[in-house]
């Protein structure tokens, strides 16, 4: 995978520098085209499609990763009924005392703690009273912590992006079908109340036939990819920065579009083709912060400042997403619905428009009637815990009880391997049409053609 990637870094580079412009994908060779294929399931391979496990009277979990995301998913957790955190792992002693620490605060059994060494976390996937494997580690974890959970024949839950390449896209789903064991990306966005409250709109056809969407993460990470102290551990997202264009990170935005517009379930991404602008934003920022000539300064960022990918998908419909961590804008992520009959949109402000008077905004009276009548059952069961408990103003606890509850009832997930295998592909898909003039790139079938025959996700009962 590195040398494929390199491959197209380094002919791009070496063309450019002659003056000449990199090729179609078609001229590259067959590597690519190889790459981008569909492959063969092994013998008794069977589809996670609508998977039902063996329900669970307490998910017993180990979480991986006690940063930012990590050591709030633990106190998070311990406010969701039928949890109970036996193991944490951490490469810093002192968030594994801080996590084990939370958890007999609320006079629960002290979890067992791991992270002596980079691979202690393999051994904490083996343990027999770990159901679920909840990992919040770096991008690079996140596919071998789910591979190598579901093959302890646990449950995984995994930090966005789910993989990073398409080859890690692949074994996901590969290992998830191999296992029957449920593989879930943790977008919390897909729970955000306004989210939930538009897909429950376009199921009972307030929007009408869906047409087009757009999304995003737009969010200027800068100060935060470069703190040495609280940022990212080891820099990890910096060097992202560093060593990749593109869209790094879509699934918060595609992930709600993706859900409403019936995607691995009706429809699928056919194909994909992105561009993005130059890079200016990360040298800038190190030049006023570190000084000219700093090293910070004087390094090579190949992530373009905007990462603008549009998707065609097989029934037709388009979705534009956008990636932009390295400018001074406010944060957003778009969510921009439309369809025959109207349009909602939350960013900058929650707007709706419907026919016949579609060409203004609902007014605010008009406006909360129909977010109150659509609101989300899941909304309404645990919307106010959620608020209280928080964590992106609640959609992080309503992402967490709805695994749990899934798990512990034995339902089918919300978000499956397939899900996770194709908002994240993006991340791959996008670098190669970027790095080859923005020429379109086929979306592998991740569901091996099972979308066909498969009902839009539902709304909870």
């Amino acid at each position: 995978m590195t040398n494929r990637r390199n491959f197209l870094k380094n002919t791009a580079a070496g063309l450019a520098g002659l003056g000449i412009a990199l090729p179609g994908l078609a001229s590259i060779g067959k590597e690519i085209g190889n790459h981008l294929s569909t492959p063969l399931p092994l013998p008794g391979q069977k589809t996670v499609m609508g998977l039902r496990t063996e329900p669970l009277a307490r998910v017993r979990i180990g979480i991986i990763g006690l940063g930012m995301r990590g050591m709030g998913a633990v106190s998070r957790l311990l406010n969701v009924e039928g949890v109970e955190i036996t193991a944490v792992c951490d490469i810093l002693p002192k968030r594994v005392k801080e996590a084990q620490q939370i958890v007999i605060d609320k006079g629960l059994a002290e979890p067992a703690g791991y992270g002596e060494n980079d691979g202690h976390w393999m051994k904490m996937c083996k343990r027999d009273d770990v159901d679920l494997v909840y990992a919040c580690t770096p991008w690079r974890y996140h596919t071998p912590n789910a591979v190598y959970a579901m093959k302890q024949g646990k449950h995984a839950a995994i930090e966005v992006p789910a993989a990073m390449t398409l080859e890690e896209c692949w074994q996901l789903v590969d290992t998830a079908e191999q296992t029957q064991r449920h593989c879930m990306m943790l977008e919390n966005c897909c729970y955000d109340f306004f989210e939930m409250a538009t897909l429950n709109m376009a199921r009972n056809g307030v929007f009408g036939d869906l047409i087009h969407a757009e999304c995003a993460y737009i969010h200027d990470l800068r100060w935060l990819k470069f703190d040495k102290e609280t940022g990212y551990q080891g820099m990890w997202r910096l060097d992202w920065s560093k060593d990749h264009t593109g869209n790094l990170y879509p699934t918060h935005g595609l992930g709600p579009v993706a859900q409403v517009m019936g995607i691995n379930r009706g429809d699928k991404f056919e194909y994909l083709s992105s561009m993005s602008t130059n890079q200016v934003g990360m040298s800038r920022y190190a030049e006023n912060e570190f000084g000219k000539n700093s090293p910070e300064a004087m390094e090579a960022y190949e992530l373009g400042d905007m990462n603008t990918t549009l998707i065609k998908t097989s029934k037709g419909k388009t979705i534009m997403v956008q990636h932009d961590t390295a400018s001074p804008r406010p944060y957003s992520r778009i969510h921009l619905i439309s369809g025959t009959k109207g349009i909602a949109q939350k960013w900058p402000d929650r707007r709706i428009a419907l026919e016949p008077e579609a060409h203004s905004w609902l007014d605010e009276e008009k406006y909360d009637q129909l977010i109150n009548e659509y609101e989300h059952p899941l909304a309404k069961k645990v919307g106010e815990k959620a608020r209280e408990v928080g964590g992106h103003g609640g959609m992080d606890f309503i992402m967490d009880w709805r695994l749990i509850q899934c798990l512990r009832e034995g339902l089918p997930l919300d978000q499956n391997v397939y899900d996770a295998a194709a908002w994240s592909s993006v991340v791959e898909l996008s670098e190669i049409s970027v790095r080859d003039r923005s020429n379109s790139v086929k979306v592998p079938d991740f569901t091996r053609g099972v979308w066909k025959d498969t009902e839009p996700l539902g709304i909870v009962s």
